[in-house]
Parts: structure tokens; C-alpha cells; sequence
């Protein structure tokens, strides 16, 4: 399958301004203590180093890695853990930090995982929300942009491994 670029969703100084109101949202909500930001890999590490650069407290990383989509545009609606945490998140505040929520069945199943980790407090931070294709209950407690229901590639977002480098969101036609 070969994918065209149809347009821009979010040039890049569209991203970075709500980037910089995410960070400060989060930090208000945090209130003086320690932040862990866990970054679903890979989609999210450019929104997360981002993010993290704006904040001005005390912000640990981690990662976890999932998968569900493989080399196709629509979730295979199966999630399966391949990294989990490195550090201990006990009793600390706790942000994933996604690239975008589809389905909503990746951040359920990450959530549910977390409370295994017993964060004192877990809240979600998405890019992108594209709540018309939620299929479990799910709410971001921070999110960047909803969009409508097309399939995304560029800041950090991929299709197949490609176009994470993007400075920009945009949308494309599959083929």
C-alpha cells in the first residue's frame, strides 16, 4: 500500500504553541511535585522531548512500548506490551504521554497496566484525539488537537516507519 500527503493538519509553530500550553498545564496540575512522563514508543518521543523541554520542574522519563497497528492504517485492536517501565513509579505523578488516541484501546490496556506500578496519581496526555473512533471509555486529561477521523503521519507519527521526521501533521490518502 502507497500513501499520499493530502495536506497539513498542524504546521509546526501550531504544534510547539500547544506543546508549551500542555507543559505548563501539567505542571500547574502537578502542583510543585516530581513529574515521571512515560512515552509510548516510538509515535510520541518527538511530542514528549517537546514537552519535557518546557516544563521547568523536576521530570523524570520513561518509556514503555506497545504495539496494535504494524504496517496497516487501522489498529488490529489486539495490544501487546513489548517494554515495560524501567523506574519505579510508585506513589509519584505519573503522565503518559501518547501520540494520538484512536480506538482507545492502547491507552486502556496501558492504564489498566499502570496501576500495577501504583502511581500515587496517572493522568494522559495525547497530541492528537480522534474521539469518533473510540471504541472503549476513554479520556485524555490533556489533549493537544482533536481531529477528524483520517489517518495522520509526521511529528513523531509514522506509517510503516516513515515520516516521523515530518516538522508538521498531515493527513494521508492510502492507496
Amino acid at each position: 500500500m502507497e500513501i499520499q500527503i493530502k495536506g497539513k493538519l498542524f504546521d509546526e509553530q501550531q504544534i510547539q504553541t500547544r506543546v508549551k500550553e500542555l507543559a505548563e498545564e501539567i505542571e500547574n496540575d502537578a502542583e510543585g511535585t516530581p513529574i515521571v512522563i512515560v512515552a509510548v514508543l516510538k509515535g510520541s518521543m518527538v511530542f514528549a522531548a517537546d514537552l519535557m523541554r518546557y516544563m521547568k520542574g523536576s521530570v523524570q522519563l520513561d518509556t514503555v512500548a506497545t504495539s496494535s497497528y504494524g504496517k496497516k492504517t487501522v489498529s488490529s485492536g489486539s495490544v501487546q506490551l513489548r517494554k515495560d517501565l524501567d523506574l519505579d513509579v510508585e506513589g509519584k505523578y505519573v503522565v503518559i504521554i501518547e501520540d494520538i488516541i484512536d480506538t482507545g484501546q492502547t491507552l486502556k490496556f496501558l492504564c489498566k497496566h499502570m496501576e500495577l506500578h501504583q502511581p500515587k496519581q496517572l493522568k494522559i496526555c495525547t497530541l492528537l484525539d480522534k474521539p469518533m473512533r473510540r471504541l472503549v471509555q476513554l479520556d485524555a486529561d490533556y489533549v493537544g488537537f482533536e481531529i477528524p477521523d483520517e489517518f495522520v503521519i509526521g511529528y513523531g507519527i509514522d506509517y510503516a516507519e516513515q515520516y516521523r521526521n515530518l516538522p508538521y501533521i498531515g493527513y494521508v490518502e492510502t492507496t
